[in-house]
Formats: C-alpha cells, structure tokens, sequence
C-alpha cells in the first residue's frame, strides 16, 4: 500500500468542504457517509493543529525602549 501524500493546510480545507457538502445533501449511503465523516474529522483534526503550530510561530512586532523594533509571542500582554 503506498502511503499517502500529505495535502497541504489549503488542499485539506477544500477537501473537508468538498466533504461537507457531500454529507449536506444527504444522498450518501450511510456506509459512505460515515467514511466521508470520518475523513473529514481527521482532516479537520490536521487542520486544527497545523493552525495551532503556526500561531506558535507568530510573533507581533512591537516598539522597544530606544524605538527598535522587538518581537514579542503573540497573544502575550505588553
């Protein structure tokens, strides 16, 4: 069996609406409805933590004490 290739944050989102729309209509078999929702919790499983490991990553500029420029964690209080 060859391993999956892993879709991107943006292919994945259009995949779980793609799925959703699917489950929507409502004319799925119940066999393929519940592969289709399973699929679409582990993409929005994926997507959640792809969208926490880049807000870790996100920093927000702010003014220091001499007027350069300092990062600080996003979120964090100044």
């Amino acid at each position: 069996m060859a391993a999956k290739k892993k879709l991107t944050f943006e292919q994945s989102m259009a995949r779980l609406e793609e799925i959703v729309s699917l489950l929507e209509r409502g004319d799925a078999p119940l066999e393929e409805a519940m592969k289709l929702f399973e699929e679409g919790s582990k993409l929005m499983r994926e997507c959640t933590a792809q969208l926490d490991q880049a807000e870790q990553q996100v920093k927000l500029l702010t003014a220091g004490d001499g007027g350069e420029p300092v990062e600080a964690p996003f979120g964090e209080d100044m």
